[in-house]
């Protein structure tokens, strides 16, 4: 199959660059970037053809995609900084990213008639209650400028594109970027006790893991809406915390506080972000690795950086 992945500079985009090479997949990759400019680790994705595109230039994306006929568009791109999006400044911008591109990319997939698989997020939900969200709840009542606008990029997908996958994910970590992970190590080189919010709850997606995955449903016709993150459960950002700095053998003290007690960011975060996954073993996909093992694998991939 030849697959357009967009945001090929970002964590998921690298990844799943990297599987459709392993596979013998013809990928090609764009990002905003003149070239790519994510991590250079000698993987493939470092190696394999890229170009740049602005997917909020419709004329653009229609050129671009018209003329490169693939089989399949798995959209990466995406703005993701979530508290940034609050910013008066910037949030034009993120509809424009967020819904507008995706729109863009949407009309391109259906005038050729191929797949089109759009990551989205457990932030279309308002976090409320501690039931996990199903894949096709419409319960929508997204909390931040982030949330409103990756459910309006679903809403585009669902409109105009037949053969589409929608896939929410939480809590991502990769290679390529910046992610709770890093942050914590960071912190932890400077800090023997943090605080970390122990009230907001779901399950981390590391985006290696989720490529493969991503590209088993490419491979079918399965379409539809899904939920992806690791197995292992459903825990806080406390109980990941925990956890890395015991895998990292790091002496930290890690505090619980609510959101409240730790201080309100600039985007309100949703307290549920449980995402019932039932519907990808029904379908017959394999369930990503328990997140105590994909911890444990980022953790020796990023010391042999």
């Amino acid at each position: 199959m030849k697959i357009y992945v967009t945001g090929v500079c970002g964590q998921l985009g690298h990844d799943v660059m990297n599987e459709l090479a392993r596979r013998g997949h013809e990928g090609l990759g764009s990002d905003l970037a003149p070239v790519y400019s994510g991590v250079q680790d000698g993987s493939a994705v470092c190696t394999m053809p890229y170009e740049q595109l602005d997917i909020t230039d419709t004329k653009a994306v229609q050129e671009r995609l018209l003329s490169a006929q693939p089989d399949a568009v798995i959209h990466c791109a995406a703005w993701t900084a979530v508290d940034a999006a609050e910013a008066p400044e910037n949030r034009e911008k993120v509809w424009t990213i967020n819904a507008g591109g995706t729109r863009h990319i949407a009309q391109a997939c259906e005038q050729l008639g191929c797949k089109m698989m759009y990551i989205s997020t457990d932030y279309v939900f308002d976090g409320q209650g501690t039931m996990p969200w199903q894949p096709d709840c419409e319960n929508y009542a997204p909390l931040n400028v982030y949330g409103q606008t990756k459910l309006e990029g679903e809403r585009a997908v669902r409109a105009l594109v037949e053969k589409f996958f929608i896939v929410r994910i939480a809590w991502a970590f990769g290679l390529s970027g910046n992610n709770f992970i890093n942050t914590m190590l960071r912190l932890g080189q400077s800090h023997t006790t943090l605080r970390v919010v122990n009230d907001q709850v779901g399950t981390p997606t590391y985006t290696l893991d989720l490529a493969r995955l991503l590209v088993d449903m490419i491979e079918t016709e399965k379409y539809g809406i899904y939920h992806a993150t690791n197995e292992g459960g459903y825990i806080s950002w406390y109980d990941f915390a925990c956890e890395i700095f015991r895998q990292a053998d790091l002496p930290v003290t890690v505090q619980p506080v609510t959101t409240a007690e730790y201080g309100q960011s600039a985007a309100v975060r949703p307290f549920n972000s449980r995402l019932d996954k039932t519907k990808l073993m029904t379908s017959g996909f394999v369930p990503l690795p328990d997140w105590r093992d994909a911890l444990g694998r980022y953790l020796r991939e990023i010391q042999r950086k």
